[in-house]
């Protein structure tokens, strides 16, 4: 567990905040003006939003997993609403001065940390209020990192690609092909934990330990909730052990390198066509060696993602005859999956099924 406690922002310091923070904003004021309302509702079963009793917590959490993981803790006991919106891709997102301020004034802030809110240590050392309570979920977890795969692509290219095969069959350990300058996202760490159960597990623990020090007359029933939420997420690990068991092949080319964690739990491979944030661009040769792998290995299924472009994931399915299916990364949901009552367990299960048949054919 991970928490510390930050002292109230002077009015002073709001106020300049405030000032900085208009001015330099940029298109991200736009999407982001009503994160912290109802257009903030990441997930259908939930009513996110709501008038606060004087007893409850106010929780702010970065993005839908985090929701899911709290709210499944909380319940009806505390009020949860999530500051990047619904749609939105929470890679680039970034907190307007309005957002800084909902964080400082709420009780409790929960993300996953490991560099995937690159945004989340410069507004907690901003505050100076001792009321918050800042949970990282994947504190404690073993962080993966993601350049060893670069400076293995690197060498590679050096030897006229005589080692692309061995560089992609350990990518999900290195998990991700970066370009230079990517690390300054993630800080060269893959923070995606929450894709692979086991870890999801871990991470509402960590949550549900944070709150029920912040709110001890409500622990057993946090201890209550979490129990009954982590038996469906074993469960869940279950049924990907069950049926990632035994396929034909172990390989998977993903546009997102985003199932390091995923793959390494289920003995699977990941071959990301590029780097740990969903719009980075590959180069020509990185497109070169996926498609030189792709049809070396026969692959007949290209994964993208939704919430960003597949053109990428459809040009390299184009060039090998193969087609182009979604492999979930589960950091928000689309209107249609929120319309559909989707939750992230629902959606696990969905990736487990497109897995299964990618791997089978």
């Amino acid at each position: 567990m991970f928490t510390f406690r930050i002292r109230h922002l002077a009015v002073l310091s709001l106020s300049a905040l405030l000032i900085a923070a208009g001015c330099g904003s940029n298109s991200n004021s736009a999407n982001n003006a009503g994160s912290t309302g109802a257009n903030a509702n990441p997930g259908p079963s939930t009513v996110e939003t709501s008038s606060a009793a004087p007893d409850k917590l106010k929780i702010k959490v970065s993005f839908y997993p985090m929701y899911e993981f709290t709210k499944n803790i909380v319940g009806d006991l505390a009020d949860v609403e999530t500051l990047v919106p619904a749609g939105i891709e929470p890679h680039d997102w970034e907190p307007t001065a309005r957002d800084m301020a909902a964080i400082t004034g709420a009780d409790v802030f929960v993300y996953n940390g490991a560099g995937m809110e690159a945004w989340a240590e410069q507004v907690l050392d901003s505050a100076s209020g001792s009321k918050l309570v800042a949970v990282e979920a994947s504190k404690g977890l073993e962080i993966m990192e993601g350049t060893e795969e670069e400076e293995a692509h690197t060498e590679g290219e050096a030897d006229d690609h005589d080692h692309a095969e061995e560089d992609h069959e350990h990518a999900d350990e290195a998990h991700a092909e970066e370009e230079p300058g990517h690390d300054h996202d993630h800080g060269g760490l893959d923070p995606h934990v929450w894709l692979a159960p086991a870890l999801a597990i871990q991470e509402v623990r960590t949550i549900e330990a944070a709150l029920s020090a912040a709110s001890p007359e409500n622990a057993a029933a946090f201890h209550t909730n979490a129990d009954s939420y982590v038996a469906k997420l074993e469960h869940l690990d279950q049924d990907f052990k069950d049926g990632l068991a035994g396929t034909k092949r172990t390989d998977f080319i993903t546009q997102h390198a985003a199932f390091g964690y995923l793959a390494k739990e289920y003995g699977l491979t990941q071959v990301p066509i590029a780097g740990l944030s969903p719009d980075q661009e590959p180069s020509a040769a990185q497109m070169a060696e996926v498609v030189e792998f792709a049809k070396a290995h026969v692959v007949k299924t290209i994964f993208f993602e939704t919430l960003v472009s597949s053109s990428v994931a459809d040009t390299i399915a184009q060039e090998i005859g193969a087609k182009a299916a979604v492999l979930n990364p589960i950091e928000g949901l689309t209107d249609e999956e929120r319309s559909n009552n989707l939750d992230y367990a629902a959606i696990m299960h969905q990736n487990l099924e497109a897995l299964k048949t990618a791997l089978n054919e």
